[in-house]
């Protein structure tokens, strides 16, 4: 169902096992139809992804809505069946691991939902809520699961007390410190953070970035950040992958890429991004067009339509991904060799 690909990758430091290793990662979702309903088309969702985190890093994934970045997510901790591919938790295969193992696995791999909202139970206390976890997988007494609640919630910025309290009775950017704690219980390596902030106030988006940064730095967290927000981006990651229209098509340390982005999206998404200093006189560029079908994508490039530097092979044949440097890589005609 999906052409091969050279495999793009964000390399991880010689010599060294990476914590996270995606390879050629597909998801494509059955559009079914008729009396039987059979399949009659495919969204090809994520069609072909690839990339690699070690511990403690922070690997951004970006692009516009519809480019695939959540479904990597989900697919990645086996939310969704992946329709191929290969993904690795400590050299240890997620998707071919038994109920047990996969049991074993969800202690180092968790994620932090986009909805502060629709993420909590409702019915729920937020004690019940963080400790839930603790209490799946047997870990310690509930005079111990109680002390961790607790710690939990004075750490993301909250108070023991509030252990009680209902999701109702609290705001959108505590409601998000819930989730974030939640995520923490069983000491994971590795956090999927799925748009964290983009539903919440930009001053409260401020205060859990801050957050998310003092816990990476004092667990030594690795970070998949999914956003739209270049700004956020830049502020929070150490590289990046852009994504469109379920491929990557340029990976790099956030510097290079801000500095000089090799892809054309790239360098739209970029001078469509503000710049957070006042100082700095931006003319923000307007990103032209809107992403093609998933269900029917462009022959060839698939940003071939909304590309200022269009060329007849762009048309028909799909780019190879280049390798530039051990840190950054791209899939575009104009840099083939």
């Amino acid at each position: 169902m999906s052409e091969q690909l050279t495999e793009p990758k964000v390399e991880s430091a010689a010599g060294t096992r990476p914590l996270l290793e995606v390879r050629n990662l597909v998801k494509h979702f059955p559009i079914k139809g008729g009396l039987l309903q059979l399949p009659v088309a495919w969204v090809k969702a994520v069609d072909g992804v690839s990339f690699e985190i070690n511990k403690g890093e922070t690997l951004g994934l970006v692009g516009e809505s519809g480019s695939g970045k959540s479904t990597v997510a989900r697919t990645i901790l086996r939310l969704i069946p992946p329709t191929s591919g290969e993904v690795l938790l400590d050299g240890q295969s997620v998707f071919k691991a038994s109920a047990d193992e996969m049991k074993k696995l969800r202690r180092d791999l968790q994620i932090i939902f986009q909805d502060p909202y629709g993420s909590l139970n409702p019915r729920m206390s937020v004690g019940e809520i963080i400790g839930e976890g603790l209490v799946v997988h047997g870990v310690g007494s509930p005079k111990q699961r109680e002390a961790a609640v607790n710690r939990l919630l004075e750490v993301v910025g909250l108070r023991g007390q509030h252990r009680g309290r209902f999701p109702h009775e609290f705001s959108g950017g505590q409601r998000q410190r819930i989730g974030i704690a939640r995520s923490l219980t069983l000491e994971p390596e590795l956090l999927v953070a799925d748009e964290p902030v983009s539903a919440l106030d930009v001053s409260i988006q401020s205060q859990i970035l801050l957050l998310l940064q003092r816990l990476q730095q004092r667990h030594k967290l690795a970070f998949i950040f999914i956003s739209h927000d270049l700004g956020v981006v830049r502020y929070f990651c150490q590289s990046m992958a852009v994504m469109y229209l379920g491929r990557i098509v340029e990976t790099g340390t956030i510097p290079a890429i801000f500095k000089e982005p090799l892809h054309p999206y790239t360098r739209m998404l970029r001078d469509a991004s503000p710049v957070p200093d006042p100082k700095v006189k931006v003319v923000m560029l307007r990103i032209e067009g809107e992403v093609p079908s998933a269900v029917n994508p462009p022959a060839g490039c698939h940003f071939h339509t909304r590309c200022p530097h269009v060329m007849p092979i762009c048309r028909n044949v799909y780019p190879e991904w280049r390798q530039i440097d051990s840190e950054r890589g791209v899939a575009c005609h104009l840099h083939t060799r």
